[in-house]
């Protein structure tokens, strides 16, 4: 997979990384997207809006030991606590 780094060229992401992302639209809020090998294992979202924390595996099966690693960069990566909303 290709990105374009600031100076706008092209640059190659590791196969296995994990990415920061947030979401606004449905739903409002951070979590972290786990690949290996270039492909999407795993997404931990916080949605602030839900008041919720949701896990969504994209494969048919994952280790135990991939699922606790990712949780472990989950609770390193994005504060616990949701974003409060004035109504």
């Amino acid at each position: 997979m290709r990105a374009l780094c600031a100076k706008g060229r092209l640059m190659s992401l590791p196969k296995d990384r994990v990415v920061v992302a947030s979401d606004v639209n449905p739903r409002d809020g951070i979590g972290v997207e786990i690949y290996r090998d270039d492909e999407l294992i795993v997404e931990i979202f916080r949605d602030d809006t839900d008041r919720t924390r949701t896990v969504t595996v994209f494969k048919d099966s994952i280790s135990l030991e991939l699922m606790e690693e990712s949780i472990q960069i989950f609770k390193k990566e994005i504060p616990w606590d949701f974003i409060e909303y004035d109504e």
